[in-house]
C-alpha cells in the first residue's frame, strides 16, 4: 500500500506540471516560453518531493541538459492525418505495458523532409494523447528508449484544437525512468524510429 503523503506529493507534482504547460501556452510556444519551461522544470526536479531525481542526488542536481533552441524545430500547428487504427500494448522501460490505440499521424516537416509519427490514445483511466518519438540521436545524445513530445495524461500539452496539435520539437523531454530506473515508463516503438536526428529538446548530460 502506498504512503498517503507520497500520493499527495505526486498529486501536487502533477498540478505543477500542468501549471508549467499552461504557462508555456500563455507565454507562447517559442524560445521565450521554452526558456521559462526549462527554468520551471529545473526547479521542480531539484526540490519537489515527488521529483524523479532520487533524493540523495537532489542537493547536487545541476539542472537538466538540452540541445540549443532551434527555431527550425518550431513547427507550429500541425494538422493530424488519419491513420489505420491499431491497438497495441506499449512496452515499458521496466515491467508492464500500457494499452494504446493509434488514431492519427503527425507529419513533422523539418530538414527538408516530412516524417510521420504515430499519435496514440492511452487506454488508462481518463485516457490521454501520447506522442513518443525515437530518432537517430537515441542511444547517443538522448535516451535509447526515446523521448516524449506530448503526454496529456501528465498534462504535457502544447495546445491545439480538434484537428491540429501545436508542435515544437525543442520541447522533447526524457521520461522519468532516465533519472531513476525505479520508474516504469512507456517507450516509443523502435519500429517507428526516425532515420534522422532531432537535435533539439532534452539531451543526456555530457
Amino acid at each position: 500500500m502506498s504512503d498517503p503523503a507520497d500520493d499527495l506529493a505526486l498529486l501536487d507534482y502533477r498540478r505543477r506540471v500542468a501549471g508549467i504547460y499552461a504557462g508555456v501556452r500563455s507565454r507562447g510556444v517559442d524560445e521565450h516560453g521554452w526558456r521559462w519551461w526549462r527554468e520551471q522544470r529545473d526547479e521542480l526536479f531539484a526540490a519537489h518531493p515527488a521529483s524523479p531525481v532520487p533524493v540523495d542526488r537532489r542537493a547536487a542536481f545541476p539542472g537538466l541538459t538540452y540541445h540549443a533552441y532551434d527555431a527550425a524545430l518550431h513547427l507550429g500547428e500541425v494538422a493530424l492525418e488519419p491513420a489505420e487504427p491499431i491497438v497495441l500494448q506499449v512496452a515499458h522501460s521496466a515491467d508492464g505495458t500500457t494499452r494504446a490505440r493509434r488514431f492519427a499521424h503527425l507529419p513533422l516537416e523539418f530538414g527538408g523532409q516530412v516524417h510521420r509519427v504515430s499519435v496514440y490514445w492511452l487506454d488508462v483511466y481518463g485516457g490521454g494523447v501520447f506522442v513518443p518519438l525515437r530518432d537517430a540521436t537515441c542511444g547517443d545524445s538522448t535516451y535509447g528508449g526515446g523521448r516524449y513530445l506530448l503526454d496529456t495524461v501528465k498534462s504535457a500539452d502544447l495546445g491545439g484544437d480538434l484537428e491540429r496539435l501545436v508542435v515544437d520539437l525543442n520541447f522533447l523531454y526524457h521520461p522519468s525512468c532516465v533519472h531513476d530506473p525505479q520508474w516504469s515508463c512507456p517507450l516509443a516503438s523502435a519500429d517507428e524510429r526516425l532515420p534522422v536526428p532531432v537535435v533539439g529538446g532534452e539531451r543526456l548530460p555530457g
